[in-house]
């Protein structure tokens, strides 16, 4: 359909004083028909303007469509990295009677597909009000790990321990530990796959071809598409920036480092006999120790930018969930550095015991929080090189 036709319907399908306010805050939980049809009606006239098609993945991607049913939708929405140059770029956003913002509609959609892949599907209610929840489960966490070291090794708890004693394994057991936080993992990934897995089957993905899952690994590791139009992101607010990019390498990479400082200390541990603390100098030490400074500045970075942040451009609903788990990650690392430091003073039980709180709550919390966003967009990003490969003809 010819451009000025698909303009020429929405004008007469719309009603202007609806358009004129933007939406005026997302769509309520449970409402997600109507967050579809929005969805649907924007990219029609994005399809039908195509001036955007330079600035990310998610408009070539809309123009190798004719229609767009939920499924392509929802992969549509989680392949935006909500750059939001779309949004400043638009000559049809809010107050234009069009009313377009893609970057809110499909931050919008990206919150309901959390919502409708979590699994099981009765603990989709722990998406609303997210940041409650987060913060709950650490201080319980917390607790319950407080509780249990004072009735594990009460005459231990409060004493200063010698690396030589074990440090903190004379306060709780290796092997306690290790069993607990395997458990928790072992939940972890199987609800992440099983959301994962409905994800892909509902947006039409088919077999994961090592050339495209190679394309999609490379895109999300370099985050290719927070350069925006290649001069970064607009935002927090209109002008060009990649310190959003940068502040995500922080965060993300500082997160693998302290994954890769636990699977070498357990390596040296089950493999080599070598039994822990280990010393500051050792592999484990060193890559916990810089992932945990990544860990602390990528959060707090983030954290800043949000201040200035456009409130149009994005979900106010996701606000508290978007805060707790920045705040989550920046708990767990600054009380994995402090015990690093002071493991051999009488402060250590306390720190053990908020420490490992923390990193309960981030493992319950990864399924039902922001985390599961990196493993929808890493499934839209495979399925966008795979579309890509194959080459399929753009309709005009």
């Amino acid at each position: 359909m010819p451009a000025a036709n698909v303009m020429a319907d929405e004008t007469k399908s719309r009603d202007p004083r609806q358009a004129g306010a933007g939406r005026q805050g997302a769509v309520q939980f449970g409402a997600e028909k109507d967050l579809i049809q929005e969805g649907e009606r924007i990219m029609r006239l994005c399809n039908a303007c195509r001036y955007c098609e330079g600035y990310c993945a998610v408009f070539p991607a809309m123009e190798r469509r004719l229609a767009f049913p939920e499924g392509d939708l929802n992969y549509l929405a989680n392949l935006c990295h909500n750059c939001s140059e779309c949004y400043y770029a638009c000559p049809y956003t809010p107050p234009h009677e069009f009313a377009l913002n893609v970057p809110r509609t499909f931050a919008e959609i990206r919150a309901a597909t959390y919502r409708k892949y979590a699994w099981p599907g009765l603990l989709a209610i722990l998406f609303r009000r997210n940041g409650l929840k987060v913060a709950a489960s650490t201080i319980l966490g917390s607790a319950l790990f407080l509780i249990a070291l004072l009735a594990m090794q009460p005459a231990a708890f409060f004493e200063a321990h010698q690396d030589s004693d074990g440090a903190f394994y004379a306060v709780m057991p290796h092997t306690v530990m290790t069993a607990t936080f395997s458990i928790a993992s072992i939940i972890v990934v199987l609800v992440l796959a099983a959301g994962v897995f409905q994800f892909w089957r509902d947006t039409g993905g088919g077999g994961v071809g090592l050339r495209g899952l190679g394309q999609a690994m490379a895109d999300s590791l370099r985050l290719r598409y927070l350069e925006g139009g290649g001069d970064g992101c607009a935002y927090p607010a209109e002008g060009h920036s990649h310190a959003r990019r940068w502040f995500h390498h922080f965060t993300f990479y500082g997160f693998i480092l302290c994954f890769a400082a636990t699977t070498v200390a357990a390596f040296y541990h089950y493999f080599w006999g070598w039994l822990a603390p280990y010393p500051f100098w050792s592999a484990p030490v060193l890559l916990g120790t810089v992932g945990g400074i990544g860990l602390l500045i990528g959060p707090v970075g983030l954290l800043w930018l949000r201040r200035g942040r456009n409130p149009e451009t994005g979900d106010p609903q996701q606000s508290g969930m978007d805060i707790a788990f920045l705040v989550l990650l920046f708990v767990t690392s600054i009380t994995g550095l402090l015990l690093l430091v002071l493991r051999e003073t009488t402060a250590m039980g306390v720190l053990l015991a908020v420490h490992l709180g923390a990193v309960m709550g981030l493992f319950v919390t990864m399924p039902y929080g922001k985390f599961v966003h990196a493993t929808y967009r890493i499934a839209a990003l495979v399925r966008n090189a795979q579309e890509k490969q194959q080459q399929a003809p753009r309709p005009h």
